[in-house]
């Protein structure tokens, strides 16, 4: 069985270090860029979620691709 795939939409998420609670775990806060290009490319997309993380109060802990595609038979 063939499987055609259709992508519908990509994210860039950023995980931000925002500090700590009372028992001293850290506390993580997500932004997200919606509308990202589907064929973009992973080592741009990291090259400018560190340039967007440079730009943030809080610390870039990780960078998240977020993709959503459709499944079909063929």
């Amino acid at each position: 069985m063939a499987v055609t795939v259709t992508p519908l939409a990509t994210r860039l998420q950023l995980q931000l270090n925002v500090g700590m609670d009372e028992e001293f775990n850290p506390i993580y806060r997500t932004r997200s860029f919606s509308n990202v290009k589907s064929e973009a490319d992973n080592s741009d997309l990291m090259g400018l979620a560190q340039e967007l993380g440079a730009l943030q109060v809080h610390t870039l802990y990780a960078v998240r691709r977020v993709d959503e595609v459709e499944l079909e038979e063929a």
